[in-house]
């Protein structure tokens, strides 16, 4: 699909998670993401809980997952070392983490993360659902790509840029040919600061686990989560903070599955990915979350098929597919040449 790159500073790390399996973490991530939206969908059709408000919730719910994650980690890790799925999606352990490393990875994330959500919500609610949606995730792997080349030296090459713009196209047809939208230039710049937010998260991952270095997922994502849910806090209070609904209990639950699997665990996996695959075809991968969210629009939800559904949706698997080809083509012939002659 894609030139193979020329300089080892655009391969994957010789240590840490495989290739294949942060496809798969990174596959998984974007279809949880897509499940996101819909379960907020519902706790927005049964309680007035606002998005910045249910944003919080879910920082502070994924938050407190990983920590009792983390406490549970290292009470095993004490009795028999550094084994389960728990080092699976951490990675593999490298050395001590110098500081000011571990303190640019820690703010950046979070600040990044904070960024990214907030500021897709508000573009949301100022210029509607589809033109935020295709702006962000249409604008972020534009930014990450180029953003990958200028920093990293990464490459897509000529079956790379044929993919990322397939998969662009893909989203435009998936999102806008549902429905229309209303482009507002305060939502078109909320949305460019968003997709910006994301870009910058990618590209710190990618830029610090180049060298197997990128820190573990775990501790990284409970982070991320714990700066979001500060900065959150206030836009949260004033747009209020507890639910009125005569349907708590199915709230509640939505509210603990959003923490759970799209954010607890989906962004645990994502960083773990993230750090090793290419930044360009991690942005492609992640546009699975409209996908996914069609998918469960039709099939949960009892929204018509369309053409456009179809249409985008195969577009955009196609592209997914395509450079996951490539990213583990290129891991192949990275390993042959590191093999000893």
């Amino acid at each position: 699909m894609s030139n193979l790159p020329s300089t080892p500073s655009v391969g994957v790390p010789t240590v840490g998670v495989p290739v294949g399996r942060s496809l798969i973490y990174l596959i998984f991530a974007g279809v949880a993401w897509g499940t996101a939206g819909a379960a907020a969908s519902l706790v927005f059709q049964v309680s007035d809980l606002g998005p910045l408000a249910l944003s919080f919730w879910r920082c502070v719910g994924g938050l407190v997952l990983l920590l009792a994650a983390l406490a549970l980690r290292k009470r095993r890790s004490g009795r028999s070392g550094w084994t389960g799925a728990a080092a699976a999606v951490g990675g593999a352990r490298t050395g001590a983490e110098p500081r000011r490393r571990r303190l640019l990875r820690i703010l950046g994330t979070g600040i990044g993360l904070t960024l990214f959500q907030s500021s897709y919500f508000a573009a949301v609610q100022s210029t509607g659902l589809a033109v935020g949606t295709v702006v962000t995730l249409g604008a972020g792997p534009v930014l990450i790509a180029v953003g990958a080349r200028l920093t990293m030296g990464e490459r897509l090459g000529r079956g790379g840029v044929i993919a990322v713009a397939g998969a662009l196209a893909g989203l435009f047809v998936l999102v806008l040919g549902g429905e229309g939208g209303t482009v507002r230039p305060v939502g078109v710049a909320l949305a460019l600061l968003s997709a910006a937010g994301y870009a910058a998260i990618t590209l710190l991952t990618r830029w610090l686990g180049r060298d197997g270095g990128g820190g573990d997922a775990l501790s990284t994502t409970a982070w991320a989560f714990a700066i979001g849910s500060v900065g959150l806090l206030p836009t949260a209070i004033a747009e209020g903070l507890l639910p009125h609904t005569a349907e708590l209990a199915r709230v509640v639950w939505l509210l603990v599955y959003v923490a759970a699997v799209p954010t607890a665990l989906a962004y645990a996996l994502y960083f773990a990915g993230a750090a090793v695959v290419r930044s360009a075809t991690v942005s492609v991968i992640m546009l699975l979350e409209p996908v996914s969210a069609a998918a469960i629009a039709v099939s949960v939800l009892g929204e018509r098929l369309t053409t456009a559904t179809v249409t985008g949706t195969l577009l955009l698997l196609t592209a997914v597919a395509g450079l996951a080809a490539a990213e583990v083509r290129i891991a192949s012939v990275r390993r042959r040449a590191e093999a000893p002659a």
